[in-house]
């Protein structure tokens, strides 16, 4: 027991000693395992050290030699745990591995993980998916039986799956040219179809969200769901009072959060981020496009999606937009706000039918497909270009086709918002696309987009303008090889392309697919030529004239004002030869403090091979005081440089091995 207490006291005042000592000579702080390690490592070498140098005991020699002795013996064995702390910075840098807590926490997340990964694998393998899973049978070779079952077994695997998948399955149900189009039109049944909550859980949460029974704060309130979603359900009501334009009684929908699926999208968005960081590290494909940015953006939208007062929000913003506000065609249902919450939407109810099984309604009632089309597509345009805020989820499940012809617009949890900047240069691309101008819409796109450093701006225009007669020429359609094709030129130039542009292009592919349902032959391009003539005509007006220069003027007059008082200063300076230019070189501190890193480094570097140079010198030097049988004063000097030597070589060592995030970590 007496050992072990010994063993304690001494493994503490090492640490006592070590960890402010280690710190201060290396010049940054450690975890509190790492300086254990290394104190235990000093206590290990010192014995054996100090019997090296002076040999066994008893020793002989003065109480200064003693104590000389002693100080470099000491100094010596911090040397092991030094090198043990900065070999440690080399293969397990400061901030590589997850704290205690974290670790406990990523177990329970993983184990999590892992039961949701076999959850969804037993529900493919229920489904009559396993073959396909392991790759024995290559869906779309079948016969159209074949394929009708393949359809119905996917549609019901991402329906139990959940909200992400059942995503994942309306996106894929706008794109019939990638897939089978049995396959596709059976998905189409997830838009609205998807299998409804228990009525006594969707009550709860009424009850919860309007703190009363939906009995009491309605007139009626029907129990049957009238769409079931991804998200939400939808119920059919009548208001008590006159919360809406159309007065007491009028007509609501209640949109309801499905119970529990905040926790379900949370898991289900931490396995789309692992995913998107590990084609990120392991692809160029991924990093090039950006792959964890993008899903960072769809695990944003989508709990925007789960927040209905952003929806709400939504709601007023697109309404406002010139899109929508100075149209006769398009229609946001009003929403009814004393009886909304972050899991409740009550909004006016719209009759109608969704857009995506409209073909028939719209034959029978005589209406002009490709009319309709182009009303979708310019609203969408406007509120992309002109707005700046646009429905990102234009699937066909979200709009309906109003009993008076109008289009109503639904779902607008998920928007996108672009800045005056971005919506200007999308403008000026579309500009240079009715022009044919490849080098205008480069320009345009270079605003667009993050651009790297150093690009070859010729071979990108070449790239573009190759773009252009390949699907912007005559006869052209739009269509997801224009998309990818556009995406390959991105990729090939190293372009980043910001979440907030990368949501136009989903949706501008989206409403592809969207508008192919009611109208297959509706040419897009020329419907965006169109428009981006429209926008010219309507920038020549009188009226848009007279206020863009009256705008320009009046940002420009303080400036003019100002302008002749400098000219006559800089004349007068030059007359005089007083005329001078100043640069203030390294004004950014970032700047300053990169440079300050570098020369410490490199002074550090230079005095530790200056030191290990005078200690070699020392210890090959014969002769000398003697302080002992074994060691000379020179040895001695000798061997001390040798330590200051190791120590400045050790600090620079551990600032190149740690991690940049965690060097000014405390």
């Amino acid at each position: 027991m007496d050992v072990v207490v010994v063993g304690v006291l001494n493994v503490a005042v090492f640490m006592a000693i070590f960890v402010p000592v280690s710190q201060r000579l290396l010049g940054v702080r450690f975890g509190l395992a790492r300086l254990f390690l290394g104190a235990g490592l000093t206590l290990a070498v010192f014995s054996p050290l100090m019997n090296a140098l002076t040999g066994p005991p008893p020793w002989t020699g003065s109480n200064g030699t003693a104590l000389a002795f002693l100080a470099l013996t000491a100094l010596c064995s911090m040397l092991a745990g030094l090198v043990f702390l900065v070999l440690s910075e080399a293969l397990l840098p400061t901030g590589s591995l997850p704290r205690a807590r974290d670790l406990r926490r990523d177990l329970g997340g993983r184990i999590a993980r892992t039961r949701r990964y076999l959850q969804i694998l037993r529900i493919a393998v229920r489904h009559g998916l396993g073959p396909y899973l392991r790759g024995r049978r290559r869906p779309g070779r079948e016969n159209a039986a074949g394929q009708a079952d393949l359809a119905r077994s996917l549609r019901l695997a991402l329906d139990e799956a959940g909200v992400t998948f059942v995503k994942l399955g309306q996106v894929l149900s706008t794109r019939s040219d990638v897939i089978p189009a049995a396959v596709a039109a059976e998905l189409t049944r997830l838009q609205d179809q998807v299998t409804p909550a228990p009525w006594p859980e969707v009550e709860a949460v009424l009850t919860e969200e309007l703190g009363a029974p939906p009995q009491k704060l309605f007139a009626d309130f029907g129990t049957e769901p009238l769409a079931a979603a991804s998200v939400a359900q939808v119920y059919t009501a009548r208001l008590l009072d006159d919360g809406l334009p159309d007065g007491r009684g009028a007509e609501v929908v209640v949109k309801v959060q499905r119970p529990g699926v905040a926790a379900v999208v949370d898991r289900d968005l931490d396995i789309v981020r692992r995913l998107a960081k590990l084609l990120e590290r392991n692809t160029d494909w991924g990093r090039s496009m950006g792959v964890r940015a993008l899903a960072d953006g769809f695990a944003d939208a989508m709990r925007e999606e789960l927040d209905f007062t952003i929806e709400a929000g939504n709601m007023t913003s697109v309404a406002a937009g010139r899109a929508v506000a100075n149209s006769n065609d398009v229609v946001v249902p009003a929403l009814c706000p004393q009886l909304s919450t972050a899991r409740v939407l009550t909004m006016q109810r719209l009759d109608g039918v969704p857009l995506g099984s409209a073909a028939g309604v719209i034959a029978e009632r005589g209406l002009d497909p490709a009319r309709l089309a182009r009303i979708l597509f310019d609203c969408l345009l406007g509120q992309v270009a002109l707005d700046g805020v646009f429905h990102a989820d234009p699937h066909p499940g979200n709009f309906l086709l109003l009993t008076d012809g109008r289009i109503g617009m639904l779902d607008l949890g998920s928007v996108g918002r672009l800045d005056p900047a971005t919506r200007d240069a999308l403008q000026r691309f579309l500009l240079a696309v009715d022009h044919g101008d490849p080098v205008a819409a480069t320009d345009a796109l270079l605003e667009i987009v993050d651009r790297p450093d150093v690009i070859d701006e010729h071979g990108l225009e070449r790239a573009v303008g190759q773009f252009m007669t390949r699907h912007l020429g005559a006869g052209a359609a739009l269509g997801p090889a224009m998309f990818t094709d556009l995406f390959r030129i991105i990729t090939a130039h190293e372009l980043g392309v910001p979440p907030e542009v990368a949501a136009v292009f989903r949706a501008l592919a989206t409403v592809e697919g969207t508008i192919s349902r009611i109208s297959p032959s509706f040419d897009l391009v020329e419907a965006s030529r169109q428009f981006a003539a429209a926008q010219v005509t309507e920038r020549l007006t009188p009226d848009t004239l007279r206020r863009t220069a009256t705008e320009e003027l009046t940002s420009l007059l303080p400036m003019l004002r100002r302008l002749p008082r400098r000219i006559d200063r800089i004349a007068a300076a030059a007359e005089s030869g007083r005329l001078g230019l100043n640069v203030r070189l390294f004004a950014d501190e970032r700047d300053r403090r990169h440079v300050t890193t570098l020369l410490h480094q490199t002074l550090l570097a230079i005095l530790g091979a200056t030191a290990g140079l005078m200690a070699v010198l020392l210890l090959g030097t014969p002769g000398g005081p003697r302080i002992n049988d074994t060691m000379s004063l020179y040895q001695l000097f000798g061997y001390n440089l040798l330590v200051i030597c190791v120590v400045l070589v050790l600090r620079v060592l551990v600032l190149v091995f740690r991690l940049p995030e965690t060097r000014s970590r405390p």
